[in-house]
């Protein structure tokens, strides 16, 4: 193995660009980059192949930090190994507009593959990313042609081990046996509130030797580099099953503070700093120094991981002699794009057609695409038969061994692990060859909620297919039927919430998901049926908002999603005959969408001089946008038959009428500007 002063010099190195880097911000998390410097070098160093050059190279191995606040380990290696983070880089460390943020953002750093911070997300991130890796080596390698060998590396701590996505996480991946899966545990009993003991006391070993992975123990954590070094080689040739070192450091290795939660999240004072920086050798009145012989070092393993970029590329145009349609079919994937005419695929309906639930509906749209799309790829959280989330001839994601399905396989069974279901989804989008779905009931969106706030954030194409999505679900009552859900995800910036009132709103939904490359999606699916309406169009669904009814000099326009979108229209008749007012409808079922509509359009479908009142059986939060009044649900639902439910709370015909006429009533003698028109709208 043979490791020498340069080795430790490079480690040291390390260390001290994470105590520079915070001392500078006066904020930050110095101790987990000194604890695992050594295990980052002998890592990055010695078995991960990557190349600076062109970050985003199919075959390169992957690195996740689930214990993102100690970044500062991850940005001193990017830039000693010359990705595009400069030493300024490093010492804006934590400043605005920087693209060394305070926890890894996706968007932000060359290198970094997955947002993480929120402790536990990179290790499910990392489950997913070994997912797609195996699915997509199973796709494409063919004899003589290993394209996809990379594996998934990740480092976690004792906090990312408490939180119940990483058990629910390491659990799957367990069942999964991901051999190309290799996670090192950062065990150096420190948490935020000070030493492990005082909450955190179990064998972290043995639950995952329960969860089915293979485990190793590194004692000696900050100075046995050839321990590391042999444990990850073993790791890496087990390959029926994920692995996970526990290693052993010291927190803030050098500082006089090492080893307790003093050095956890705070900055080391100056004294500590210049004795650190004396005890390893530097200068104590330099800061951010590299010797050039760790550049070399690095960059001599960088030129290297070019090489095999280079060699890989040679092996794909091999490979598209030979595979000339796969060869095309992953080079298309990796730009992003959907295969050429895929929508035609999509299904779509006229008036009179037969009533479907839009949990069916999206069935039926998986069922015509998935063929046209084949880098879809999906599950469901153990509610397959629920959410209809699986097609007709799929094959099952899963381990050869068992006997049940292939790693070629396009469905995936998350079990009942909502929360990592989401976070692997994060993964497998980063990847760069899938395109994920999920399913569950909309109120258990909820239980990932996490998650799915990173899929916003981190701009992955994720879809969430949530159904059972309102008090229309009927007899499970309020444990199921959520009321909040969408009001809090219609609040995530760059998030796509859909709520389809048919056929083709689901149509147009599912073009909107697939085709948004850097905005993920929630479908909110009824499993109650719903009549396809009459001026429903893909066209006009993929504006998130369109006139469902039309009905000139009308005295007030109601605005609806999903399943009371046709109560609505049956309320106009209604209106007309008992009340003698004129009603029009519209549909609205993605606000992200519609909001990103030219002001125009916005006041074509909801205009000036007419109050509008919006119905949906949920929260009114949020509907101040769009409508003067709002009629929803701002309380718990109730359990009994779904039509029942809706009676109760009064969401039928005659109960919209009666807010609609006190709406008018309201308004009489005004002419309301509509709710688009807005003081900021200038601004936005």
């Amino acid at each position: 193995m043979g490791y020498t002063k340069d080795d430790q010099l490079a480690i040291d190195t390390i260390r001290l660009l994470a105590v520079d880097a915070t001392f500078t911000a006066n904020s930050g998390h110095p101790g987990a980059p000194m604890g695992l410097a050594p295990a980052a070098h002998v890592m990055f160093n010695k078995f991960m192949s990557f190349n600076p050059s062109n970050p985003k190279w199919l075959n390169r191995d992957r690195f996740v930090l689930s214990n993102g606040h100690g970044c500062m380990l991850q940005y001193a290696l990017l830039h000693l190994f010359g990705y595009k983070v400069s030493m300024d880089d490093i010492k804006a460390f934590r400043q605005v507009d920087s693209i060394t943020p305070g926890h890894p953002e996706v968007m932000d750093t060359p290198g970094i593959e997955v947002t993480t911070g929120p402790l536990g997300q990179g290790f499910a991130n990392a489950v997913g990313l070994a997912v797609a890796q195996a699915h997509t080596a199973a796709e494409f390698n063919k004899p003589g042609f290993d394209l996809i060998t990379n594996h998934t590396f990740a480092f976690f701590g004792d906090g990312c081990a408490m939180e119940g996505i990483a058990s629910e996480a390491a659990s799957a991946a367990g069942h999964l046996q991901l051999g190309n899966l290799i996670m090192i545990y950062d065990d150096n009993h420190i948490s935020i509130d000070g030493d492990t003991k005082c909450a955190f006391t179990e064998d972290v070993v043995k639950r995952f030797e329960a969860y089915g992975w293979h485990t190793q123990w590194v004692k000696e954590g900050d100075t046995d580099l050839e321990g590391i070094e042999k444990a990850i080689q073993i790791a890496k040739d087990v390959k029926d099953k994920p692995s996970m070192i526990k290693l052993t450091t010291t927190i803030g290795f050098g500082s006089l503070l090492q080893g307790t939660g003093g050095v956890h999240g705070n900055a080391l004072k100056e004294d500590d700093c210049k004795q650190v920086k004396k005890k390893f050798g530097f200068n104590p009145d330099e800061s951010f120094v590299v010797p050039q012989k760790v550049y070399e070092m690095y960059h001599k393993h960088a030129a290297e991981g070019a090489a095999k970029e280079a060699e890989w590329n040679k092996l794909l145009e091999k490979y598209g002699n030979e595979h000339k349609e796969l060869a095309a079919d992953l080079k298309r994937r990796l730009t992003g794009k959907l295969p050429e005419g895929w929508e035609k695929k999509l299904p779509t309906y006229k008036p009179g057609d037969k009533e479907q639930a839009s949990r069916k509906l999206s069935e039926a749209t998986l069922e015509a695409i998935h063929e046209v799309v084949p880098d879809l790829i999906g599950g469901s959280a153990d509610l397959t038969g629920s959410n209809n989330t699986r097609w007709k001839n799929a094959i099952d994601f899963q381990p050869p061994s068992l006997g049940i399905g292939e790693y070629g396989g396009r469905y995936i069974r998350y079990g009942v692990r909502e929360h990592a279901m989401a976070g692997m989804m994060n993964g497998i989008s980063a990847y760069g060859t899938l395109i994920p779905f999920g399913g569950t009931f909309l109120n258990f969106v909820s239980y990932a909620a996490g998650s799915v706030r990173l899929s916003s954030l981190s701009h992955q194409r994720v879809i969430y297919v949530a159904t059972h999505d309102s008090i229309g679900l009927g007899e499970d009552g309020p444990t199921h039927q959520p009321i909040e859900t969408l009001a809090h995800f219609r609040a995530l910036p760059n998030m796509m919430v859909w709520r389809p009132a048919d056929g083709n709103e689901c149509s147009a939904a599912y073009y909107m998901a697939l085709t948004s490359t850097t905005t993920p999606s929630i479908l909110a699916l009824t499993r109650q049926n719903l009549p396809q309406l009459e001026n429903s169009t893909l066209e006009n669904g993929i504006k998130g908002g369109y006139v469902a009814l039309e009905n000139e000099k009308a005295d007030i326009t109601l605005v609806s999603t999903g399943s009371e979108v046709c109560i609505c229209i049956e309320a106009v008749k209604y209106l007309k005959d008992k009340h003698n007012l004129t009603a029009r409808v519209v549909s609205l079922p993605c606000f992200e969408v519609f909001d990103a509509q030219s002001k125009d359009y916005r006041l074509k479908v909801l205009p000036d001089g007419i109050p509008s009142m919006s119905v949906e059986v949920m929260s009114t939060l949020g509907w101040e946008r769009y409508s003067h009044e709002q009629f929803g649900l701002n309380r718990f639902g109730a359990s009994g038959a779904y039509k029942d439910v809706y009676k109760k709370f009064e969401f039928t015909p005659e109960g919209i009428s009666k807010r609609a006429v006190a709406t008018v009533d309201f308004y009489k003698g005004v002419k309301p500007r509509s709710p688009i028109n807005r003081a900021f709208q200038q601004l936005i």
